[in-house]
């Protein structure tokens, strides 16, 4: 029998383990507000995020929108400010991807709730972000 390290017996471990632990049919689709298991908490928290990660590119593609509407002299004209906004957008995906996948991940070191820990996290910031977007359009 081959020698496995043990890395790869955790990753066989861990991607057999999928096929017992996979979420309700769409039968029995998941109650989140009743979820217990690892997987179903997952779930639910992968699905908030994804949520709210919809309506942070509905809040983004319309701050670019505004942007590009812009009608002044350089350095506020709308070149500038859509390339300001989207060197911004970058840096904090990059920030609240470093802060919640890598810094949580270490909080958690990696336990059973470090994914819904980690989700929640970039849910949070994501809601945050939005509201930051929605509010720099408001008419001043």
């Amino acid at each position: 029998m081959p020698h496995l390290d043990v890395r790869t017996l955790c990753m066989i471990v861990g991607v057999s383990s999928l096929a017992f632990a996979a979420p309700a049919t769409a039968d029995e689709p998941i109650d989140c507000a009743k979820a217990e298991s690892t997987v179903e908490i997952n779930f639910c928290a992968d699905k908030e995020y994804q949520a709210a990660d919809k309506a942070l590119n509905a809040a983004y593609a319309s701050a670019l929108k505004v942007t590009r509407a812009r009608n002044l002299e350089k350095p506020y004209d709308a070149k500038s400010f859509e390339e300001a906004l989207r060197g911004a957008q970058r840096a904090w995906v990059a920030y609240r991807d470093a802060d919640c996948k890598d810094v949580m991940a270490q909080v958690w070191t990696n336990g059973t709730g470090a994914t819904s820990a980690i989700l929640g996290c970039m849910t949070d910031k994501t809601l945050r972000r939005t509201k930051e977007l929605k509010e720099m359009l408001e008419p001043q």
